[in-house]
């Protein structure tokens, strides 16, 4: 029985592979360490994830350079119950909004469930986070909005942008400075639309710098995997990951200046079986964008935020 790849999560501040058995039931993981040989070949067409934990009901194909990995129907249904899309009002579950940075003048506000912890920080690849305060969900939607209006805080960073800066990357200390900065304009808030249901938490970093393994990012990557395609090779030795993003040596030698990305949103929905690392990566590969640290589209302090 063939097992399709559902993508990559952080469990313990490691990242982990989520497996599947084709057609829904047996659910396995696999824990990815820095230094170690990773190696696979992709067989067949991709197909859609489903939605809601429930497999495709029309075994729907996805297009190979989608990161959502579901069809039509099942991400409208996903959506349907997604906290994220605002589609959710009466979550009774306490919510934790949150100041997140991702490099100069990246800084953003978000939300998530209390009960995930970190997770939800990792998954978006937030170099250092603070928490802000913690309360209902609406109070916390209330928050976001605030800081959005009065600080010009954004809630979403493009994807692209975060990984650009990734590999050079400041001081600890000036990155946290940048959320501490926020934080205190935040605080200076207080009454002056707060949500008095959400109690504010005290200030308090934590930089994922090490648990991403970015130290070993000594240059920006050569290339970013665009897609997978039948009996295309994914290998090498993995020295760093950043949410979806795995970071590749590859094996052939081809990654001499600089690793590989391989935004593992593409592997979902594949069936994928072991190859050896020396075949390297036979799947299409794009140059990675780079952006200057002071330009407007990748760096430098954020529009209203100051």
């Amino acid at each position: 029985m063939a097992w399709r790849c559902e993508g990559l999560r952080w469990a313990d501040a490691a990242p982990v592979l989520v497996w599947r058995r084709a057609g829904g039931g047996e659910r396995r993981e696999s824990v990815l360490r820095y230094g170690r040989e990773l190696g696979f070949r992709a067989i067949g067409a991709r197909g859609c994830v489903g939605a809601r934990g429930n497999v495709c009901p029309l075994g729907a194909p996805v297009a190979a350079r989608s990161t959502g990995a579901r069809c039509r129907e099942c991400a409208r249904l996903e959506r349907a119950h997604s906290v994220a899309a605002d589609t959710v009002a009466d979550d009774p579950r306490t919510y934790r909004v949150y100041l997140a940075w991702f490099g100069p003048g990246m800084v953003k506000v978000g939300i998530t469930a209390e009960q995930r912890g970190p997770a939800r920080l990792l998954e978006q690849g937030a170099v250092a986070f603070s928490w802000l305060g913690r309360g209902p969900l609406m109070a916390a939607r209330r928050t976001e909005e605030l800081l959005r209006s009065a600080l010009g805080v954004p809630d979403r960073i493009p994807y692209a942008r975060k990984r650009a800066v990734r590999a050079v990357l400041p001081a600890r200390e000036e990155r946290i400075r940048e959320i501490e900065l926020l934080y205190g304009l935040v605080v200076a808030l207080e009454g002056r639309g707060w949500p008095e249901s959400l109690e504010r938490i005290a200030f308090e970093a934590v930089d994922h710098a090490g648990v991403f393994g970015v130290a070993a990012l000594a240059g920006t990557a050569s290339g970013v995997v665009s897609e997978l395609v039948d009996g295309g090779c994914v290998s090498g030795r993995l020295i760093a990951a950043a949410g979806p993003d795995l970071y590749l040596e590859p094996g052939d030698g081809s990654g001499d200046r600089g690793p590989v990305v391989l935004d593992t949103r593409l592997i979902r929905g594949w069936e994928l079986a072991g190859a050896a690392v020396g075949l390297g990566i036979t799947v299409p590969v794009r140059p990675a964008p780079t952006y200057p640290l002071g330009d407007a589209d990748g760096g430098g302090v954020q529009d209203g935020l100051f």
